[in-house]
Order: structure tokens, then C-alpha cells, then sequence
């Protein structure tokens, strides 16, 4: 796959097909999307809300969660909003989320139990997984009362149908 990959590349470069996604750092819209690293999402979230090539910031993860109050996704939030400008920010999960199945894909229970063992609380660390509601006011709440984050930033939470694209906003308060 990874020769595909770069003989695809390869050619994309020599007939300039970068072309038509030629922008700058600073998001047109002055949003941040939070959402889940799910292929479905890929095309379908950007295409059911409208946005193109350098409209918004996207980041991207498992579930679309904030995991460590000072980690990767609280970084790029913070660098999105001081240097690029940002304004709003939508967590947004979807239905049918595949990391609710980890455990039934084969992590023994064992596994679990030596990590908690070692001091992590595996069950808290992959929280929300198992209640995608919870799990967006729960990331929205992360970002809203974040020490580094501004006040004045907009939060909203958001479930979208891996499906059908459609979006419903989640009552965060």
C-alpha cells in the first residue's frame, strides 16, 4: 500500500493537483472541529457542514475527547485560538463510534488490571466511549473551564450520524 501511496503522490505532485487546496495557516471561518479519527469522517463531516480546504482547523482523535488536561488536543486548541485566530470551537462525535469495541476486539482483562495496577485508571482513560453524550459534555466542559483556553471562546457539542451526515447539537449545559 505504501508504494500506491507514493507513486500516487508522486504523480499528484507532477500535474499539480495541490493546485485547488492552495490557502493559508488562518481558518477562513475562525473555527476549531474536535471530532473522532473515524474514516467515515473523513469527507462526510466536511462535506455535511459545508466547509472546504482552509475554512476551519481540524483535530482529530479517537473518540473525539479531551484525554490529559494539558495534552496534544488542549495544545492545538490553544494554538488555534492565540496564533491562528479562532473563535469557536465544535466537539464533535458520531454514532457508531468503533472505539466502544476495544475490549470485544481482544484486550484481555488481565491487560486492563496490570495497566491499572501500574497507576492508570484504564476505565477513566477511555471514558465516554460507552455514553457519546456524556462524552461531548464532557469535552466541551474540559475546554470551557481549561485555565488556558479565553472565555470569550465559543463551545458547542455535536453528534453527527456517521451515516447521513446529520448533525444534533448536544445540551451541554
Amino acid at each position: 500500500m505504501l508504494d500506491e501511496i507514493l507513486e500516487f503522490n508522486k504523480q499528484f505532485v507532477a500535474n499539480k493537483g495541490y493546485e485547488k487546496y492552495i490557502t493559508n495557516k488562518y481558518p477562513d471561518k475562525k473555527i476549531a472541529i474536535l471530532s473522532c479519527m473515524d474514516t467515515r469522517l473523513t469527507e462526510l463531516l466536511p462535506a455535511a457542514l459545508g466547509i472546504k480546504n482552509g475554512d476551519v482547523k481540524m483535530i482529530k482523535n479517537a473518540g473525539g475527547v479531551i484525554s490529559h488536561p494539558f495534552g496534544s488536543v488542549i495544545r492545538s486548541l490553544m494554538v488555534a485560538i492565540y496564533e491562528l485566530g479562532v473563535k469557536e470551537v465544535m466537539v464533535i462525535a458520531h454514532s457508531d463510534c468503533g472505539a466502544c469495541h476495544m475490549k470485544a476486539r481482544g484486550i484481555k482483562q488481565e491487560t486492563i488490571d496490570m495497566i491499572h495496577y501500574c497507576g492508570v485508571d484504564f476505565a477513566s482513560w477511555l471514558d465516554g466511549f460507552e455514553d457519546t453524550e456524556k462524552s461531548v459534555r464532557g469535552t466541551v466542559h474540559a475546554i470551557v473551564n481549561h485555565p488556558l483556553i479565553p472565555s470569550d471562546i465559543k463551545v458547542y457539542g455535536f453528534i453527527i450520524d456517521s451515516v447521513t451526515g446529520k448533525l444534533t447539537k448536544v445540551n451541554v449545559e
